[in-house]
């Protein structure tokens, strides 16, 4: 059992996650900074204006996204099984 086996499990769960992430944030993201800068330009500063839109955009990534993000899962579980003999012997 070597050190790198683990230091390699860990780097692949750390991408894992933050590939996950990202693809249902960075939407939000860009669509709470657009909704930003229409605030900032009308001078409009209601909450539900920011909330609303980055809501809705964050549901539809899981809905459009989901089967890929489930399918990355269950590819990296199938992995991470996969490994088990060589962390144990």
């Amino acid at each position: 059992m070597q050190p790198e086996v683990f230091v390699e499990i860990l780097r692949e769960s750390m991408f894992m996650v933050i590939l996950l992430v990202s693809a249902v944030i960075l939407p939000s993201l860009v669509v709470g900074l657009v909704v930003a800068v229409f605030q900032a330009a009308t001078s409009i500063n209601e909450q539900t204006m920011s909330f609303l839109p980055r809501l809705i955009v964050t549901l539809l990534a899981l809905s459009w996204g989901g089967n890929w993000l489930l399918t990355k899962i269950m590819d990296f579980t199938y992995h991470m099984v996969d490994l088990i003999p060589q962390v144990t012997g």
